[in-house]
């Protein structure tokens, strides 16, 4: 077989969104002829731990690791969290608004920890590849970010060793939603912008993850890129008939709810339609999966819906694939940004394969819509929307009244983790061809 070596910070245990992506391509790497290699830190900083996803690694890839040393511990002290609390991305605030240590710890991460806290791993990790692969032959290198210290690394092992580097973005860089949140100075956002591009002239090839994504990137630097999304593996939903969908009428949203995400439209509809009929006020039940920010529980409050709200900070990726084919209603939040229209998540493709009705929120001409336009997966109404908002919930409603309440989807079968690999696979091998 040939060999690829994927340089990622996200690996199981740790849990989240960022480690599914390149998890389900080293599950199917082997069935297109490439055998795949995991280089990692030993200790990283992860949001969540996730003991579930051990199991989806096929057995006998090689994993490398080696130690990382991270400022969190400093950070932790600073701002008066305990040492195993785990940092949350994307800012998210969930017991206080953020106040001066706080603020002054982002202002550091954006200035001095260039492009991430994960920085000083840059060069042992370059060190201890450069060795490994003198006497181990790959005939390709991933690197997956954010953080995109990733990127750098690959981009030195390319320099040193000349192997074909491919890397992939699960986000923007300069783009990515919370980078204003940053508060980065003229130097050090005119680093952040240096080395964006940098790593988009010297890759051998760019895969992202959304058209959106594929033009912004265009415009930094134009070459092409591969469009390469995320997607849902059908092997997570074999049991999908022993799942049966809750009793109430739940309207689910898996993943944090951070600040950009709080869907203010939402909750005012959902306040009238439970003034306006007591059926649909007994029965609504919003259940939200991951980590809440302290602004989203002021809005539910503020719009008397705390009672009507089921919380679990975290579930096992297992659990949380369960809980979307029993929620009535799957609810998609486009964080309410400059970038909303390439906000492509990797919760959408999922919840495609739960099979249930999808309601979005966010731009319309985003790309998210045109994936759930063209699936016939759900439907996507804008952030300031609250007419057709409520006539849709007030539809899904009496259908679940009806005990008929289903979803009928057109192809999504491009969308699955196994054609996505082929289509991954396909880049390996004219990359290392040409």
């Amino acid at each position: 077989m040939k060999k690829v070596l994927i340089i990622t910070y996200y690996w199981p245990p740790s849990g989240g969104g960022g480690v599914q992506r390149w998890l389900k391509f080293v599950k199917y790497l082997r069935h297109f002829g490439w055998e795949p290699v995991i280089y990692t830190p030993e200790n990283p900083e992860s949001p969540q731990l996730d003991q579930s996803l051990v199991n989806e690694i096929p057995a006998g890839i090689e994993v490398l690791k080696i130690k990382v040393w991270e400022p969190y511990r400093w950070y932790k002290a600073f701002t008066g969290r305990k040492s195993d609390e785990r940092i949350q991305t994307a800012f998210l605030s969930e017991r206080k608004k953020p106040g001066f240590t706080e603020k002054l710890s982002i202002w550091i991460r954006g200035n001095v920890f260039i492009p991430d806290a994960r920085r000083f791993w840059i060069k042992p990790s370059v060190r201890f590849l450069k060795s490994w692969l003198s006497e181990n032959k790959v005939d390709l290198i991933v690197s997956t970010g954010p953080p995109h210290s990733m990127h750098l690394i690959a981009m030195q092992l390319k320099e040193q060793t000349g192997i074909h580097w491919l890397a992939d973005f699960r986000d923007p860089w300069t783009n990515i939603d919370y980078y204003q949140d940053l508060m980065l100075g003229k130097r050090a956002d005119k680093k952040h912008h240096q080395l964006e591009l940098k790593v988009l002239q010297n890759a051998d090839a760019v895969t992202v993850v959304s058209p959106g994504m594929q033009r912004e990137f265009n415009i930094i630097h134009k070459r092409d890129y591969s469009v390469i999304p995320n997607g849902f593996d059908s092997s997570d939903f074999e049991k999908s008939e022993e799942i049966k969908p809750d009793n109430d009428f739940s309207l689910a949203h898996i993943g944090a709810l951070v600040k950009t995400r709080n869907p203010l439209n939402l909750w005012k509809v959902l306040k009238e339609l439970c003034e306006e009929d007591a059926g649909f006020s007994g029965s609504l039940k919003i259940k939200l999966i991951g980590n809440i920010d302290v602004y989203v529980r002021e809005s539910l409050k503020e719009f008397q819906l705390l009672e009507k709200v089921q919380i679990q900070s975290y579930l096992p990726h297992d659990e949380v694939v369960k809980e979307q084919m029993r929620a009535q209603v799957l609810l998609l939040l486009i964080n309410r940004t400059p970038n909303a229209h390439l906000i492509l998540t990797g919760k959408l493709f999922e919840y495609m394969g739960a099979g249930r009705p999808i309601l979005g929120i966010g731009p319309q001409n985003g790309d998210a819509s045109q994936i759930l336009s063209k699936t016939g997966a759900g439907v996507m109404v804008d952030f300031e929307e609250e007419k057709q908002l409520k006539k849709y919930i007030w539809d899904y409603y009496k259908c679940y009244r009806d005990s008929n309440l289903t979803s009928t989807f057109g192809s999504v079968q491009q969308y699955s983790r196994q054609e996505l690999t082929r289509e991954m696979a396909n880049q390996f091998d004219r990359l290392i061809n040409r």
